[in-house]
């Protein structure tokens, strides 16, 4: 009999034309019931759902073999099924084993009668028809085949059948471990780089994604080879976890998904009994870290055994003893040496008499580029030291504590190793509020730990910008952690970080200062991107929050670091101009010296004029698109480049009623959207005001749309002829159609009160979406404002947007004129 053909699913609700469309015994209805009992849970469940379908299955091999009296086969379970760990929406992975002597058709007819009740009920099945030689002979080819066998089970028939098989699957895969085990590793990366790490995203795929089942599954392998063993601690608690999650999923969903979906998390969560959402993501994370862990140690002690292995007999009977058995040592720090590519601890080295030397081994592991080896970690968490680590920290504590941040990305490797040990809770207990916290805004990639380290990293490339790299590094350290409080975060880690920085053995004068840079670490970006820099109060509010220029510097470096590490939404070169400027502008303030003249800052540019000259000669819109490039912020040693930057776009219209919204809607119907927006008013001719508006647009898909169309379109809507509003209403409708988004927050429009003296400033937050600028312009024209200026800010899926705006007179509004024209702004976006 030849093997048949692998299937992931069959022609289910198609009954086998020899026996109607009636299931096989009481199987479904006790299936239901179990999964419909909420007594067993977890573990319990997946063996009780397993031996149910063990006793239906091996009841229709056992009935049907000896109606048709064929001997010497068996049926076996593999994969998951085969470790028992049967999930309500799982499939099942079954090898019907046969020794080759039985008739073809009668083989198959067994086949049919194991496969199609299972079809019947709508449980996808992978299934085959093998001999053992066969059986083996597939693993040799498919190292999927090959890793579901290592979990073969037994469930009926000739017993020996699967005993010989699984014999011969583990002699086989220790046999073949060191060619075999480098290809799952590459599997296991593969599948990293597609599906990500699951401890990072928002919707994992808690089978695919690194740290997932998979990963765990791969480390069990990697066991049964006998090569090497992953790190035991809190492993089977974390699969279990993943396992539990995914059942819950299941069973709320109704479907056969791995994928863990935003909508979904919360009906989850209360099926495990979770407190919400984020704490089912902490927890998903949380194990995910573990078995990230494990998987990077056990291949690190794989890749070590392999290069061994591969040197030959006769090489190794030429080294010396000592070198062939134990490796070369190199110092690397007082009690740490490097030994076989990793950073061990000395022979002499006393962790229960040094307390700083944890430390001293990370810091000089990452300075190295090395791994830090697992062993040295637990040496060091176990030890119970006769003096503990002192609070305030020693000198040389800090001072390697700053070594290891600044190692720049070897830090992040060595710090997880230290994370997974428990020790940078221990040495740092308000580290927990924060460890493991997902983050919610697309626009972050990491959770909020591996956020603050690595904004770490990037600080540490910034270093030589700063007059004091130490207080930059442990400021970028610790600029998030009051997001493990309610609250506003920046508020909260001011407080917690001045108690850090305390215990960390700074100075009162140095504690402030890191204190200063926690509590303002967005205040550089955000007054630049929503800000008029040329309002004198703009200025003077940053100058009088950061203090003294050395702060300024500090503050301008974080900045930066902060927004790279975010997500590549988070910084720009555009936004690094505007820091720039802003922090020349704060510098000047501080130190008492005239501000920085900057483009624009006199008076239109050139080609401003000429627009406006042209659109009140001629009375009508004036356009001109430019694509332009800019050298991004970047270090003073680092080579320039050319960074686009999109799309400048100069509208010149005679001042009329509805020209912001009318341009904006214009924009929107044709897909591009608006980065920023200044406009400014002139009167070249001496014949009315004309409105000149500078944007910066980036096309959301395909190419720019010519300038004559724009114009046009921009003509009509002006006229009337274009009913702006109706095309995007459709429009919208038209994507809310196909859009399974979740609903977002809803917007806010508050007054930002004292940001000016020349102008109200209107600050809307909402998601972005196509015709927002175009709604706000419509509301603040219909409220009866002037729009003076616009500063557009787009984040992901938020955008923030200031407007400057004044009543008819020319003057900023009252304070209950300028609420209720927020109050309308928000009612026109609901």
């Amino acid at each position: 009999m030849t093997e048949s053909v692998e299937e992931t699913a069959g022609p289910a609700g198609a009954p086998h034309p020899e026996r109607g469309p009636a299931p096989e015994g009481g199987y479904p209805a006790a299936r239901l019931r179990l999964l419909q009992d909420r007594t067993p849970t977890g573990s319990d469940r997946r063996a009780a759902l397993a031996r149910l379908t063990d006793d239906w299955l091996a009841g229709l091999l056992t009935r049907h073999a000896t109606a048709a009296g064929l001997t010497g086969a068996a049926l076996v379970a593999v994969g998951g099924y085969g470790r028992g760990e049967l999930s309500p929406r799982s499939d099942l992975d079954l090898l019907l084993l046969h020794d080759g002597r039985a008739d073809p058709r009668a083989l198959a007819a067994l086949a049919d009668h194991l496969w199609y009740p299972v079809w019947d009920l709508g449980i996808a099945l992978d299934h085959s028809v093998r001999t053992v030689a066969e059986a083996r002979r597939a693993a040799r080819d498919d190292l999927k085949v090959q890793l579901g066998l290592l979990d073969a089970r037994h469930l009926a028939g000739d017993p020996e059948l699967s005993a010989g098989l699984r014999t011969a699957a583990y002699a086989d895969w220790r046999e073949s471990a060191p060619k075999r085990l480098p290809e799952l590793h590459a599997l296991c990366q593969e599948r990293a780089e597609r599906q990500g790490e699951l401890q990072y995203l928002l919707e994992p795929d808690l089978k695919e994604a690194r740290g997932g089942l998979r990963d765990a599954t791969a480390l069990r392998a990697v066991a049964a080879s006998w090569l090497a063993d992953a790190p035991r601690g809190g492993l089977e608690a974390a699969r279990t976890r993943l396992l539990d999650t995914r059942d819950a999923l299941h069973l709320t969903t109704g479907r056969a998904t791995d994928r863990l979906s935003l909508q979904e998390q919360d009906q989850v969560a209360e099926a495990l009994g979770v407190l919400d959402a984020d704490a089912l993501l902490r927890q998903t994370y949380e194990a995910a870290r573990t078995i990230s862990y494990a998987a990077d140690v056990t291949w690190r002690e794989v890749g070590r055994v392999l290069r061994a292995r591969s040197v030959k007999p006769v090489l190794r009977g030429l080294l010396s003893g000592r070198t062939a058995s134990r490796g070369e040592r190199s110092p690397l720090a007082e009690g740490v040496v490097e030994l076989d590519g990793e950073a061990v601890l000395a022979r002499t080295a006393r962790p229960e008499r040094d307390p700083v030397l944890v430390l001293r081994a990370a810091a000089a592991a990452a300075q190295a580029g090395l791994p830090l080896a697992t062993h040295a970690i637990r040496r060091c968490a176990t030890a119970h030291p006769a003096q503990p680590l002192s609070v305030p920290w020693p000198a040389e504590a800090r001072e390697q504590l700053v070594t290891l941040l600044g190692a720049g990305v070897y830090t992040v490797p060595v710090w997880e190793a230290l994370e997974a040990e428990g020790l940078i809770t221990r040495l740092l207990p308000d580290w927990e509020r924060v460890r493991c916290r997902p983050q919610r805004n697309p626009v972050h990639t990491w959770t909020v730990d591996r956020h603050l380290v690595e904004t770490a990293v990037r600080a540490s490339a910034l270093t030589r910008r700063v007059h004091r790299p130490d207080l930059l590094l442990v400021a970028a350290l610790l600029h998030d952690i009051g997001k493990g409080w309610p609250g506003d975060h920046s508020v909260a880690g001011e407080t917690i970080a001045r108690d850090m920085a305390a215990r960390l053995g700074f100075d009162a004068r140095d504690t402030a200062v890191i204190a200063t840079l926690v509590r303002h670490h967005l205040l550089l970006v955000e007054t630049a991107t929503r800000r008029d820099l040329d309002d004198p109060e703009t200025v003077g509010a940053v100058a009088e929050a950061v203090g003294s220029t050395g702060t300024l510097e500090l503050l301008h470096a974080l900045t930066e670091a902060d927004a790279l590490a975010t997500g590549p939404a988070a910084w720009s070169a555009w936004r690094g101009g505007l820091v720039a400027d802003l922090v020349k502008r704060v510098a000047a303030r501080l130190a008492g010296e005239p501000e920085p003249e900057v483009r624009g800052a006199d008076g239109p540019t050139a080609e401003q004029e000429r627009l406006a000259i042209e659109a009140g000669r001629t009375g009508g819109p004036v356009l001109a698109l430019h694509t332009r490039a800019e050298p991004p912020a970047r270090a003073e040693d680092e080579a320039p480049a050319q960074e686009p930057v999109g799309v400048e776009l100069l509208i010149a219209v005679p001042d009329q009623p509805g020209v912001l919204p009318a341009a904006a809607g214009v924009l929107a119907l044709h897909r591009l959207t608006v980065r920023a927006a200044d406009l400014l008013f002139l009167d070249p001719i001496g014949e009315g005001p004309v409105l000149v508006l500078s944007w910066r647009v980036a096309a959301e898909y395909g190419s720019l749309p010519e300038a004559d169309r724009l114009r046009a379109d921009l003509v009509r809507a002006l006229d009337g002829s274009l009913d702006v509003p109706a095309r995007l209403a459709e429009r919208e409708r038209a994507y809310a159609r196909r859009s399974r988004a979740v609903p977002a927050p809803p917007p806010r429009v508050t007054v930002a009160s004292g940001s000016s003296r020349t102008a109200t400033v209107i600050e809307v937050r909402a998601q972005d979406a196509h015709g927002l600028l175009h709604r706000i312009g419509r509301a603040l024209e219909t409220a009866g404002v002037a729009v003076r200026s616009a500063h557009i800010s787009t984040l992901g899926a938020n955008a923030v947007d200031a407007f400057y705006v004044t009543g008819a007179d020319g003057e900023p509004l009252a304070e209950a004129a300028a609420h209720e024209v927020a109050s309308a702004v928000e009612a026109a976006l609901q």
